[in-house]
């Protein structure tokens, strides 16, 4: 992506334009909203990274939450609540550099490119989220109306990392 990003303000943008910055004229170049959308795209998946990091299941802090639960309910919310606050450090710092390359390359320009860089992956990660279940929903549809298993088959195909289908009374 970083490398269409690149390409796409190579060709489509002016090699350089005046933007206003509270009331003065600021000269920017195309590499430098180029680097705005970049910080933006990075810190992006950055921020993804991490959020995978402290939400699935594969990996300790979330193990680490479920073990809290052994010793009470008020330690499973006390430790929820203190990773919950850890969990965000990276993204906030993430976000403050990129705030801040931005704006010192284009100003409040900057920041929104940068923001429109972060946002960039959003389609492609609502896009995933949503195919998920509807595989799901179509394999329970074919079991219950008795279709074969041949169409199980194909939809785990196109879901590997899905459960199977469990079989209705077959």
């Amino acid at each position: 992506m970083t490398v269409g990003v690149a390409i796409v303000s190579w060709i489509a943008l002016p090699s350089s334009f005046t933007i206003f910055n509270f009331g003065s004229q600021k000269v920017v170049k195309n590499w430098q909203l180029f680097l705005c959308v970049g910080v933006g795209l990075w810190a992006g998946l950055i921020i993804g990274f991490v959020t995978e990091y402290y939400t699935r299941n594969a990996y300790s802090p979330v193990q680490d939450v479920a073990d809290s639960y052994r010793t009470g309910t008020a330690t499973n919310v006390i430790f929820g609540l203190a990773l919950g606050y850890k969990s965000v450090i990276i993204p906030i710092f993430a976000i403050a550099v990129s705030i801040f390359v931005s704006f010192s390359f284009a100003a409040m320009y900057g920041i929104a490119v940068a923001a429109l860089g972060m946002l960039s992956t959003i389609a492609t990660g609502l896009a995933i989220d949503a195919y998920g279940p509807i595989s799901d929903n179509a394999g329970g549809i074919a079991e219950m109306a008795g279709m074969s298993h041949r169409i199980e088959r194909e939809l785990m195909h196109l879901m590997p990392q899905a459960t199977p289908l469990l079989p209705l009374g077959r």
